[in-house]
């Protein structure tokens, strides 16, 4: 029974952590610029269903999540070194409940509290340089490079003596080059990237099934992301978004899962409704079109967005 349920634990120790939905996310237009001292708050509901997925032999049955997950985020555009370039913080907030039946037992957990905090920064390399709002009514995209570097601390609801979190107690960083070309009404984007974490020091420890301390780390995971978008008008648009990410195999005490290695994707679609100058509203799907391991969701996702151009007096 020792030996089932240090295997349960490898298998399972990269299927219930914040960073696993982090490979999974469809961000259509990230790379287009604004003009300097652009600012957006913009507030999201998402909600997520689906399957947890298990490869091999492992004895877990109609293993399910539910999580609604609130987000609040800003957003502020400035000059870096004559290249557009912009800073985004975002704070999530989810409520979850799982299900499953594991070694014959039915089981259920409920989680509510904050996911890690995020912050992103990135600049434009090509194509765009850094202008004022009259400047920018003058310009035409054609084609955008930049490059960005996402980063999130250890925060978020963690409880060692928990297998399932929304935190993760780890860093995790991802640096990623994106790409983008307007044709007429027509964009193109293209990003690639690789998230990198850091160990987990205190994974399912102080527990009855583990008393001592558990270390689990997970390999990078590679992440390739491209969106086809249509601008109706100004601020009006729609995006076929998809996605694919691999590796992020896990280890526990140093010992490896191989089973826990992902190659994945995901397929969905997004449209943009200005309502005024100030507030758009924002809606998206999507769906995981091939998934090797972890979650497979369903997601639906409400945005709406207040946005203003100047810096504090």
């Amino acid at each position: 029974m020792a030996e089932l349920s240090r295997r349960l634990i490898l298998f399972l120790c990269g299927c219930f952590i914040a960073g696993n939905c982090q490979a999974q996310d469809l961000a259509p237009r990230a790379y287009l610029i604004t003009p300097n001292h652009s600012n957006a708050i913009t507030l999201s509901y998402s909600f997520f269903d689906g399957n947890l997925d298990f490869p091999g032999n492992v004895p877990i049955t109609g293993s399910t999540a539910t999580v609604n997950l609130a987000i609040i985020t800003y957003y502020y555009s400035f000059n870096c070194f004559g290249r557009s370039a912009n800073f985004a913080a975002y704070l999530p907030y989810g409520v979850g409940n799982f299900n499953g039946t594991v070694v014959g037992a039915e089981t259920h957990a409920y989680r509510s509290g904050l996911f890690p905090v995020g912050f992103r920064f990135s600049v434009n390399l090509i194509g765009g340089p850094a202008m004022n709002l009259e400047e920018f009514r003058k310009w035409k995209q054609k084609i955008l490079v930049g490059l960005s570097f996402r980063l999130v601390p250890p925060t978020g609801q963690y409880d060692p003596t928990k297998l399932i979190n929304f935190g993760t107690n780890r860093w995790a960083f991802k640096p990623e080059l994106g790409f983008s070309r307007r044709w007429n009404h027509w964009i193109l984007d293209a990003y690639g990237g690789a998230w990198i974490f850091t160990e987990n020091p205190e994974f399912f420890s102080h527990n009855q099934t583990y008393p001592g301390i558990n270390a689990q780390s997970q390999n990078p995971i590679g992440v390739f992301e491209g969106h086809l978008d249509y601008d109706f008008k100004p601020r009006l648009w729609v995006s076929l978004d998809g996605n694919f990410w691999f590796g992020g195999s896990t280890s526990l005490n140093g010992i490896p899962s191989s089973g826990t290695l992902q190659r994945s994707s995901r397929v969905g679609a997004t449209a943009s409704i200005p309502l005024n100058r100030h507030q758009a509203v924002k809606f998206s799907y999507s769906r995981g079109a091939h998934v090797r391991y972890a979650g497979n969701y369903q997601n639906v996702t409400a945005g709406w967005q207040y946005s203003w151009i100047g810096r504090p007096n």
